[in-house]
């Protein structure tokens, strides 16, 4: 049965993402309309705002373009830190009402389901699909097994930590879960 697969996050046992794909986006609901030009009051059409409604900053900030704007926040980032502290929080909740023998395994919400594996060396895999998705977890290991053993844990050239962050920059490890998740969809 084919299932729609939007994202895999892999991290380390330093808790750093250090590589993320990501095939679609989750179906969100729909942003409220931004208002055109013409429905914004005619005190300045040139810039689309109001005086009225600018803080001083950014009327500092449309009367002089040369300045500088906020830095842009790296989106997948953020997503990574996300996905891993859900999954941390969730993995110890589970832990402590469960006991140690339990295992967290997945979890599910209107948008997508979040499925974990977490290897013996505690490299940890978050994969995101449709709600109505069954269990992922032998996809996790099939990924780990035959696509993160072979390609990068064997290749003589990757290093051993990713440390800062550094990701997986390896050209077939990333040609063969494409071909491996596209042939799940």
């Amino acid at each position: 049965m084919p299932v729609q697969v939007y994202s895999l996050y892999i991290f380390d046992r330093h808790t750093e993402c250090i590589y993320s794909k990501q095939w679609f986006q989750p179906a969100v609901a729909a942003a409220a309309p931004t208002p055109t030009p013409a429905a914004l009051p005619p005190s300045d059409q040139a810039t689309g705002t109001s005086p009225a409604t600018l803080s001083a900053a950014q009327a500092a900030a449309a009367a002089d373009p040369a300045a500088p704007s906020k830095p842009r926040r790296n989106k997948g980032a953020d997503d990574a830190k996300l996905i891993f502290g859900t999954v941390f929080s969730l993995r110890n909740m589970v832990r402590k009402l469960g006991g140690d023998d339990d295992a967290f395994i997945c979890f599910r919400t209107a948008q997508y389901k979040l499925h974990y594996y977490e290897t013996p060396t505690n490299l940890r895999f978050a994969l995101l699909t449709e709600p109505g998705a069954h269990s992922m977890r032998s996809v996790l290991h099939q990924i780990y097994i035959n696509l993160w053993i072979e390609y990068v844990v064997k290749n003589p050239l990757a290093p051993v930590e990713h440390k800062g962050g550094e990701g997986v920059r390896n050209e077939m490890f990333e040609l063969g879960l494409d071909k491996f998740i596209r042939g799940l969809m």
